[in-house]
């Protein structure tokens, strides 16, 4: 499969109508350098314009400036003209001031309202920027101040929480100094945020969601794949795996809802053809910390002939753990520690999850350098077994798994009441024309790679290789359980828990203090990355011991996993799904914590 010089696979829509790629990738208002010294200064700097803010009061100005990332230019929404929005650098401890004015012009296909919501950050809720729950918004002309105490450190982001204006621009990396010295060591220090970009508006991407789901799935089983596929299982298996998939309407292809036939991926504001560049002089350590401010796409990075030793995990320090490759979900963070040596380029290359596309960037002994970008990996074909039903037999590509309508036929009263091994559901998913699969045996997966990661020749990190650097921070065993589960249609483009959407589901209460699981089940053939605000989620091994303090927890299809909650902060929040436009469909609760 060829790549266009944006990381794109070149004849879908998208890529017909922007063949010919015009100048201004840093032009299109990208940001050049987000690199820092630690100690000795903050950052490398396009000419003329800081990417960098740093002390305790700043002002931010939400506008709209002109992007031309493909050929085409559009509409961004920025902050103090920049995309990324300016890097945000604090000190724990402090008490920061922003002050947030929306400059949105009239007429904007963004809206009129604005927000932002510090990601990860714990502060109060009418400092979390969520409108409806803990603030009004911030209407056109208007201001809002957040003014809130720094109370942990590390690699973190913001972005606004308002409509679709995250796909638009409106996103940017926070990092905070620790009061206390890092337990590991590092010369330089570089930013690595990759997003998702489209000339779309994004209303009408998400209008053609609804209307067309699969529409950037150009990767149907063919019937080439049919024969292929006798061969290696018989007739009688492919027959009955073909009807299964479409008794459930689905395709075993469809591994993103938006991929690089709409998007192109960038990295620091930057395609693959800017070329984004770190320095580095040969055997230092370099801290690089990846931030994923997509919209919609997991990326899995590495750096070929390096290995990454993680060191944190959504910005909480982590035992090392050295790989090649990891995936990075949505809304997670991951810093990792490179030592260069041995040749003068190396390639930061980060591919979607369905291997539709990929973005790249360059670490350098000098700017202008480049090393070879590797091959996009084979597009991964999900399994029975990846969606939870492997208890019905086989593995890897199982031929013999329940199809939707077996599961249709089931008695959902029996089922809650569960078979031994078998997935209990609430009673709210029976019949629910909301949903269109249920996973019937669910595993924590923690040990897994990820649907195209296994066996691929190459170390990745899993959830398993996690393991904070400090204990339970509470100490106390869960004194209750809520279990929800990730529920949608496919067709429909609904998301929900429980398979009742937002506008629907009542508040999940919290009672202040309390200490609880969650545990979740995804009943979904997609990953959820999930995102609890204004408290942390420290992940549970399948043995119910804390593993690693997280917050952002993913959810590949046919998983179940468990974290423990303190309710330590009073207030209304946001809890959902970090793909965007599965947010915006249902996958959303609010959480209460009362006195």
């Amino acid at each position: 499969m060829s790549f266009d010089s944006l990381g794109r696979r070149p004849g879908g829509p998208a890529a017909r109508s922007r063949r010919r790629f015009v100048q201004g990738l840093a032009a299109g208002g990208a940001v050049a350098g987000l690199g820092l010294w630690p100690r000795q200064s903050w950052a490398m700097q396009d000419a003329g314009q800081p990417n960098v803010l740093s002390g305790t009061h700043f002002k931010l100005d939400i506008g709209e400036t002109p992007m031309n990332f493909t050929g085409l230019t559009r509409p961004a929404i920025t902050i103090n003209g920049s995309l990324p929005a300016p890097l945000l650098r604090w000190r724990e401890g402090d008490t920061v001031t922003l002050d947030v004015a929306n400059a949105l012009p009239e007429g904007s296909i963004h809206g009129h309202q604005t927000s932002i919501h510090w990601h990860g950050l714990l502060l109060p809720a009418n400092m979390d920027g969520v409108p409806g729950l803990s603030f009004d918004g911030i209407n056109r002309g208007e201001a809002y101040r957040y003014r809130f105490d720094v109370r942990q450190n590390g690699t973190y982001w913001y972005h606004s929480h308002s409509a679709f204006q995250e796909q638009a621009g409106l996103y940017g990396a926070i990092i905070i100094d620790a009061a206390e010295p890092e337990p590991f060591r590092y010369d330089r220090d570089y930013v690595i945020l990759l997003s998702d970009w489209t000339d779309l508006d994004p209303t009408l991407l998400f209008d053609r969601l609804k209307k067309m789901a699969g529409y950037d799935n150009y990767y149907k089983r063919t019937v080439g794949d049919f024969f292929d596929d006798v061969q290696k299982h018989g007739l009688s298996a492919t027959l009955q795996n073909r009807r299964m998939w479409g008794e459930m309407r689905m395709t075993p292809t469809d591994l993103s809802d938006v991929n690089a036939n709409t998007y192109t991926y960038l990295m620091n504001g930057q395609t693959a053809l800017g070329n984004w560049t770190g320095l580095f002089r040969s055997g230092e350590k370099i801290r690089l910390r990846f931030i994923n401010g997509s919209s919609m796409t997991h990326f899995d990075v590495r750096i070929p002939g390096l290995k990454m030793t993680v060191v944190a995990a959504d910005s909480q320090y982590v035992h090392p753990v050295t790989v090649d490759e990891f995936r990075i979900a949505t809304a997670e963070t991951f810093d990792v520690i490179v030592e260069p040596t041995g040749q003068d380029a190396f390639t930061i290359f980060a591919q979607d999850l369905g291997r539709t596309g990929f973005v790249a960037g360059t670490l350098a002994v000098r700017e202008g350098l480049r090393a070879p970008v590797p091959s996009v990996d084979p597009r991964p074909i999900l399994t029975m077994d990846d969606m939870g039903h492997g208890m019905m037999g086989g593995a890897g590509h199982n031929m013999s798994a329940m199809s939707a309508g077996a599961m249709a036929g089931m008695d959902h009263g029996s089922m809650d009441h569960g078979a031994a091994g078998m997935q209990q559901h609430p009673a709210s998913e029976a019949g629910n024309p909301l949903m269109d699969m249920q996973t019937m045996s669910p595993a924590p997966k923690l040990d897994d790679p990820g649907i195209g990661l296994r066996d691929n020749g190459r170390r990745v990190l899993t959830y398993a290789d996690l393991k904070s650097t400090f204990p339970d921070p509470d100490g106390r065993e869960p004194g209750r359980t809520v279990e929800l589960h990730l529920t949608g249609h496919m067709e429909k483009f609904a998301w929900s828990f429980d398979g009742i959407k937002f506008g629907d589901a009542q508040p999940l209460r919290l009672n202040y203090g309390e200490r609880m699981r969650i545990v979740l089940v995804n009943d979904t053939m997609m990953t959820h990355p999930i995102h609890l605000h204004g408290m942390w989620s420290d992940l549970e091994d399948a043995d119910g011991n804390f593993m690693v303090r997280k917050h952002t927890v993913d959810m590949p299809p046919g998983s179940k996993r468990s974290y423990r909650v303190r309710a330590d902060a009073l207030g209304r929040w946001a809890y959902h799904c970090h793909l965007l436009y599965h947010m915006e469909a249902g996958m959303f609760r609010e959480v209460r914590v009362e006195e």
